[in-house]
């Protein structure tokens, strides 16, 4: 049960957003529509620099990019199992004939969320998205309107699949193949009612790696991640804190290689500011388990408003995906190893974006009661902060302003994102750069044009100190 506190706090985290320029409703001047948001000047730089660490992130990995289409013909989602198995079960309300999905809040025998009326069954709803590839004239027959069949992608996964001999003979034949694909996902969803959290149009962040299934239970670099100490929840078992590498020994995860990437990406999530003590991993449950999955774990983030909630998948998805098209168009995509001719594995790193921004906004907002006001800050890590530093002339003056404007190219050319703001008192301008973030704001006053320092004004503390402007550029890293 969430607190009245918590729950307050959590609507001022949304306004907050809303007012600043985070996100917003799509659709809004025609009423909106659910499951639709859109990003604002801040939103979608803090999306952005998140994107931008993430590649970074796995890079490093020596993974490779691509990017492929966002709709496919019929017969890809056909061969993928998507087409019978991506479905939910919903019901609808005898009384007001609103349709919900059926999931823990939800339940065939529960009073309507909407008006308390009964819910029956409705069946399985096909989730994704139905459209026509090229020009289908009236009246079509069934197997022409079949030919034009498509479907906007519900995961970025099935491009890379399709793409894998291309991929293959570019790293000249060798596993393991690492490939990362940032893009737009689609699912119609039944009944999204929970902010970013289920939404219609989305952004995910995948990395497919193929691997030689017999050296699932030997990564290169299992010793970097052995000895981080991750919380679990098992499908079987109590819930346990405990290294990845006792996790591996004993059974509870199923291989190195899965191990290897629950220890990075809870690197990841920490690395961009998430708190560890509001992250777990959790097993799917063996009913839950999605149709190409072998195995899956999700990083569940501890929301104060939804409770835990998914924001990556790491799913060892065996070979069902490439045999799954082998066998559909009769092709061969076994590959050569040191170990025979093998049908590679897939260890599946799966973020939802829209997720963890809205997961990096509740976990970033603080409020403290100052003398005579409520201080709201988001205190992002000043590397994914949508505004690193903010520029001041403390007075409205020319001599001040120029001298500003100066100091605000200086830093802009050092490539630091740089607001300049000269409209209000410089509490103002101080609370407005909380509210958004800004870690640093830099403040040019009339010692200035004497001494060539500046006030720099630490978001968190509120502490200030002098610099000198030439050495600026190293106070604010």
């Amino acid at each position: 049960m969430v607190s009245a506190e918590k729950e307050g706090k959590k609507d001022e985290t949304a306004e907050l957003a809303r007012r600043r320029g985070f996100i917003w409703q799509a659709f809004e001047i025609y009423g909106g529509v659910a499951g639709f948001y859109d990003y604002g000047p801040l939103g979608a730089a803090l999306k952005r620099r998140v994107e931008a660490k993430w590649r970074e992130f796995y890079r490093r990995e020596g993974f490779y990019e691509i990017e492929t289409t966002t709709i496919a013909p019929r017969p890809v989602f056909e061969s993928s199992g998507h087409l019978e198995c991506f479905t939910d079960p919903a019901v609808v309300c005898k009384r007001c004939k609103s349709v919900f999905r059926v999931d823990e809040h939800v339940y065939v025998g529960a009073m309507c969320p909407e008006c308390g009326g009964a819910l029956e069954p409705s069946g399985e709803f096909q989730l994704m998205f139905q459209t026509r590839i090229g020009v289908t004239r009236e009246g079509a027959d069934a197997q022409a309107l079949r030919k034009s069949e498509g479907y906007l992608r519900p995961e970025t996964a099935q491009g890379m699949f399709i793409n894998f001999q291309r991929l293959l003979k570019f790293n000249r034949d060798k596993l393991p193949l690492g490939i990362l694909q940032i893009g737009k996902a689609y699912r119609n969803e039944i009944s999204p009612r929970q902010s970013l959290i289920r939404l219609r149009e989305f952004t995910m962040a995948e990395v497919e790696l193929f691997v030689d299934p017999s050296e699932k239970n030997r990564h290169p670099r299992f010793a970097e991640v052995k000895d981080r100490i991750v919380p679990f929840v098992p499908n079987e078992g109590e819930p346990v804190e405990t290294s990845i590498g006792n996790a591996v020994s004993t059974g509870i995860i199923a291989n190195e290689y899965l191990g290897y990437h629950i220890g990075r990406v809870d690197e990841f999530l920490g690395s961009i500011g998430l708190p560890h003590d509001r992250v777990h991993f959790r097993q799917h449950e063996k009913d839950e388990m999605a149709h190409y999955a072998m195995d899956c774990w999700d990083a569940e983030f501890l929301s104060e408003k939804y409770g835990w909630m998914e924001i990556v998948g790491i799913a060892d998805r065996g070979d069902y995906d490439l045999s799954a098209h082998a066998a559909s168009l009769n092709i061969d995509l076994h590959v050569r190893t040191e170990t025979g001719k093998v049908v590679p594995h897939v260890i599946e790193p799966s973020f939802g974006l829209d997720r963890i921004i809205y997961a990096l906004l509740e976990s970033a907002f603080y409020e403290e009661q100052l003398e005579k006001e409520t201080r709201r800050v988001l205190r992002f890590k000043s590397d994914v902060a949508p505004i690193q530093v903010a520029v001041f002339p403390l007075l409205n003056r020319d001599e001040l302003k120029s001298k500003a404007q100066e100091v605000f190219e200086l830093l802009r050319n050092a490539s630091f994102f740089v607001e300049y703001d000269s409209a209000g008192s410089i509490g103002k301008r101080y609370r407005r750069q909380d509210e958004i973030g800004t870690p640093y704001c830099v403040t040019i006053d009339y010692d200035t044009l004497e001494d060539a320092t500046v006030t720099v004004r630490q978001r968190d503390s509120m502490q200030q100190v002098r610099v000198p402007i030439q050495d600026l550029k190293t106070a604010l890293v």
